[in-house]
């Protein structure tokens, strides 16, 4: 993945607290003339907007914060399929294991008694039962609850490389979400999670339930109470003779350090397969994951000169770090979608935001410049009208007709930035607020969604508020630049990610729209929108009258 943070909205995002003042009662509008007989307040929705719809295609997802993975079903958008692949990290390097050395053992070398691949999901709490048993909530899963799809883990024989030698030095290689081909080609074919339980492989679902574990005393044979118990998790038993030639019976030098290591085990990879069911996708944490490797082995002992050997239960761990890929394929997509996604130049009845390898909007504002001199023609008539801005918002209304299907899981959060730079608004940079809530931080600049006052409501619309930049357009006569719009999975995080082709109006999206699977479609600009769902630049201002 591509990832820039860029150094002026840090900077900006700095000196915030010494602004912050400028609009600390962002809802108070003229408050500095109340009583003045010498100034009107007034509202202006007739600036112009023009929005229009991008595709993104393929995109880089290396190295995301959280990655998909599984079957979603989208009525308004079609269907993705999510696959992943990661590489694998030693916990401890170098270790040694008694299995190559018969003097360390007696009559049995190291064996395997299990491999447990754990991948944590995010959940909730719900309540404590009276037993001690746990009942959790499942969150960022899409679809149809607990539908069923196949999922498959193999060793990967590709090499995610961290540098790219085909470009300047220490540049990142990048890997794109449409790679999955090259990824599956260069599989080994041995399916690693071959557990007979069939929940764990050919009816995959992501369960809900917590873990009881079954340990054991010292003496091997005497359970521990009361039975251990986990959150919800992935839990797979994958092969033991696999991991045994792998890493038991390592080559000499293999597990000498990571990069050797991440080079001789390139990692694993988790592919996805419909089963006829609508299935599910879930946001996991895969760096939180690990493959915990149970073996026994002897242990010898001298006392006395006399040598015995006692068999030990020990565990080595894999952690899923290095470089990851998220591997997204769209297909059975609706016609209504790749229509519009498509339309690039015409003004747009309906934007549709996806993300993943998905789409966004490009908005202008405040309309042409007829005499070049840089300045927008409305921003001129403004700035001789004497106008001083109190707040301007863009507000977008969903389009609840077409996200009616519940199944259609809504977006949070929106995000408006400035396309041209590919850098945040200053209104964003400005705005310290927080919440409990982190993702909901900057509540002030907004984009976070409303919905209907009913009990699961749908979404009604999306403000966001962008006084500052339009108050820097008028007068500091500030470049109108060009404003992208996309989902966003976490407002704190404004890296952009790299788009395989560049289109003609952007080469790169914002990193976390990338992270989301979802998408919404909202009222667009065009005349043929009715007027109380058509998207406006909402000003409200003060003039001398």
């Amino acid at each position: 993945m591509y990832k820039k943070i860029y150094l002026k909205p840090i900077l900006l995002g700095l000196i915030a607290l010494i602004f912050a003042s400028c609009d600390k009662d962002y809802n108070e509008l003229g408050t500095d003339f109340v009583g003045d007989e010498h100034f009107d307040i007034l509202t202006n929705t007739v600036a112009s907007v023009n929005a229009y719809n991008q595709k993104l295609g393929p995109i880089a997802t290396n190295n995301l914060p959280v990655n998909a993975l599984g079957i979603y079903d989208n009525p308004a958008f079609g269907s993705t399929k999510a696959n992943f692949v990661t590489q694998v990290e030693l916990s401890a390097t170098n270790p040694t294991f008694n299995n190559t050395d018969p003097e360390e053992y007696d009559v049995n070398p190291t064996a395997i008694d299990s491999v447990i691949l754990d991948i944590p999901y995010f959940s909730k709490l719900k309540l404590t039962n009276t037993d001690g048993s746990k009942t959790y909530e499942l969150d960022s899963i899409y679809g149809v609850n607990e539908s069923k799809f196949r999922l498959n883990v193999f060793q990967s024989n590709y090499y995610l490389r961290d540098l790219d030698p085909n470009q300047a030095l220490g540049a990142q290689q990048l890997f794109y979400s449409d790679e999955n081909n090259t990824i599956d080609s260069n599989k080994i074919p041995v399916l690693l999670n071959n557990s007979t339980d069939t929940d764990e492989n050919e009816q995959f679902f992501f369960d809900k339930r917590e873990h009881k574990l079954t340990t054991f005393e010292a003496d091997g044979v005497t359970p521990v109470t009361p039975a251990p118990r986990t959150p919800p998790s992935m839990r797979l038993h994958l092969r033991n003779d696999v991991f045994t030639s792998a890493i038991l019976n390592a080559p000499t030098g293999k597990l000498a350090d990571n990069p050797t290591f991440k080079n001789y085990f390139r990692g694993l990879y988790f592919k996805v397969e419909s089963t006829g069911n609508s299935g599910n996708m879930a946001m996991l944490n895969f760096r939180g994951g690990k493959i915990t490797i149970y073996y026994n082995e002897d242990k010898k002992k001298v006392v006395s000169d006399v040598t015995s050997f006692e068999r030990v239960n020990k565990a080595f761990a894999l952690n899923l770090n290095g470089n990851t890929v998220s591997l997204l394929d769209n297909y059975n997509e609706s016609v209504d979608y790749l229509n519009a996604a498509n339309n690039t130049t015409q003004e747009a009845s309906q934007l549709f935001l996806k993300g993943g390898q998905g789409s966004m909007a490009v908005i202008d504002i405040f309309g042409p410049d007829s005499d070049n001199n840089g300045i927008a023609d409305e921003i001129e008539v403004i700035k001789a009208n004497g106008w001083i801005v109190n707040e301007a918002n863009l507000s977008f209304y969903v389009d609840k007709l077409s996200m009616s299907d519940t199944r259609s899981a809504e977006p949070n959060r929106i995000f408006l930035y400035d396309l041209t730079n590919k850098q945040v608004l200053i209104d964003y940079a400005f705005d310290g607020t927080s919440s409990a809530n982190p993702k909901n931080n900057k509540y002030i600049f907004g984009g976070l969604i409303e919905k209907e006052s009913v009990t699961n409501g749908r979404g009604e619309r999306y403000k966001i508020k962008i006084t500052n930049h339009v108050r820097n357009l008028i007068k500091n006569d500030s470049t109108n630049v060009r404003l992208g719009l996309s989902l966003t999975e976490d407002i704190r995080n404004v890296g952009f990610s790299r788009l395989k082709t560049a289109n003609t109006n952007t080469d790169r999206a914002p990193s976390m729209s990338v992270v989301s699977p979802l998408g919404t479609i909202l009222y667009g600009s065009s005349p043929v929108v009715p007027d109380d769902k058509r998207l406006k630049l909402e000003i409200y201002y003060t003039k001398p009258n």
